[in-house]
């Protein structure tokens, strides 16, 4: 889940104990997306999808962050997921989009799990028939991204590297937008922790992202997400709801890993993510 939030203190680094807890947390959520994508069938609802969510966590014995989750003037989160269909790129829920799913649509499923008092949070997409050539290079586009997103990473750079590798990659190589106002955050024993982690390169960072030029240090765990549209890298939203939506309606994706930083380089606590199937012709 994207912060509503932007956070200033430093995160404190995780002792190995610690990092042992995040990373079991962060592998519930690999195993509930596997099990998601094997269940994901044409003619789905999102209501339908979330109930398959929430026994899937209760079996791996753990349960949703998101169900309930309150941040600034947003009402609690009303699912166990985040569902987000097409233009919507994050925070959707079974009220936002209501309709089944069909041949055509792109579906970001966003999970979020406390695991022993720790917290894993993951993101990935999937397309509902054989995507078209657009859709298919956004899908590729999101998770290559986050792929050279997490080589930056590497303890002493600054945190604004993870920006410098994914943007022009995803703007100038793929042709496609990075969606402005939202990125990563520290995660642990909360949801949202420090330090923010923007997707785009700020003009003036100073002012829009405080953090920027602080550094990846041994110790922290990040969820890092790349969230990508076709048209625009402009959001919208209506009122205090949750769903953000793309500004000119155009296709969307959004992929999320959690990063421990080692003195030996980022450790991805998610992978195996990315190799799940990710087109549904069921």
């Amino acid at each position: 889940m994207a912060p509503t939030t932007r956070r200033r203190p430093h995160q404190q680094p995780l002792t190995d104990a610690q990092a042992q807890l995040a990373a079991q947390a962060a592998r519930c959520v690999v195993q509930a997306h596997e099990a998601i994508a094997a269940s994901l069938r044409h003619g789905q609802t999102l209501a339908e999808i979330d109930r398959f969510v929430a026994q899937t966590l209760d079996q791996l014995g753990c349960k949703s962050c998101f169900k309930g989750y309150r941040a600034g003037r947003h009402p609690p989160f009303p699912a166990h997921a985040c569902l987000s269909v097409n233009d919507t790129v994050v925070h959707g829920h079974p009220g936002s989009y209501q309709a089944p799913l069909k041949e055509g649509d792109v579906l970001k499923v966003d999970i979020g799990v406390t695991k022993n008092g720790w917290i894993g949070d993951a993101a990935y997409t999937y397309a509902f028939g054989q995507p078209d050539d657009t859709t298919r290079r956004l899908m590729d586009c999101g998770k290559e991204a986050l792929r050279r997103g997490i080589l930056a990473m590497q303890p002493g750079a600054e945190l604004i590297e993870w920006a410098r590798a994914i943007q022009p990659f995803v703007e100038k190589e793929c042709g496609f937008h990075m969606v402005r106002g939202l990125g990563g955050h520290g995660i642990g024993r909360a949801l949202h922790t420090p330090p923010f982690i923007a997707n785009t390169v700020p003009a003036v960072a100073a002012l829009e992202w405080r953090e920027a030029h602080s550094r990846f240090e041994p110790g922290m765990i990040l969820a890092v997400e790349p969230m990508i549209a076709v048209g625009t890298g402009k959001i919208t939203q209506d009122g205090n709801a949750w769903p953000l939506k793309i500004a000119d309606a155009s296709q969307s994706v959004h992929y999320e890993a959690d990063v421990l930083i080692t003195k030996d380089g980022p450790q991805n606590l998610t992978a195996g993510l990315e190799h799940i199937p990710d087109v549904i012709t069921r």
